[in-house]
């Protein structure tokens, strides 16, 4: 049996010339890669991505970045597995070097960074805190969101807009196998 694959053109939407660009906040969230297994079933801040987990992570930024998509700015969570993806963001030239947050660590207060997002920022964090954060701003009912590991979510609100919550809009949702479909 011979399988097609489709190939999937990523197009980021710029604003219209009409609005400047800083009147928008651009808040992109990624999720960490592949990491290796919890031990005893505890998760444990110092465990790595995975070859496979660098690999897809590396396809994934290859794919925004040939998209024209830029970060002013990369926030990540200060476990491991966070932070080498976000440097995997850095060296692919999608973002600036990361500055680590403890709001960004699991179960922490996202929510804190919002007076700090401006133009456009990139996120990298775990899950189910990114989707959750994401359907906050987006007024969508908990739940509703899922990131994959590896995947891509595009928010943006008008950056007058305060409260934020609420009043963004989902621009892109990326699960990394749609992207990587016959990669693996």
């Amino acid at each position: 049996m011979t399988r097609r694959y489709s190939l999937i053109r990523l197009e980021v939407a710029t604003p219209c010339a009409c609005v400047p660009c800083s009147t928008w906040v651009d808040l992109f969230l990624l999720r960490h890669g592949i990491a290796v297994e919890r031990f005893a079933g505890r998760d444990h801040p110092d465990r790595s991505l995975t070859q496979r987990g660098r690999q897809r992570v590396d396809a994934v930024l290859t794919h925004l970045v040939t998209a024209g998509l830029r970060a002013d700015r990369l926030i990540s969570s200060p476990y491991a597995r966070a932070l080498e993806t976000a440097w995997l963001a850095y060296r692919a030239g999608l973002a600036p070097e990361p500055e680590c947050s403890s709001f960004l660590k699991p179960g922490g207060d996202h929510h804190a960074l919002l007076p700090q997002l401006q133009g456009r920022c990139l996120l990298v964090g775990h899950e189910p805190d990114l989707s959750a954060f994401a359907a906050a701003l987006l007024a969508a009912p908990p739940g509703l969101l899922r990131m994959r590991k590896a995947g891509f979510c595009h928010l943006r609100w008008p950056s007058t807009e305060l409260p934020v919550v609420g009043t963004a809009r989902l621009e892109l949702l990326l699960r990394p196998g749609l992207l990587l479909r016959g990669a693996d």
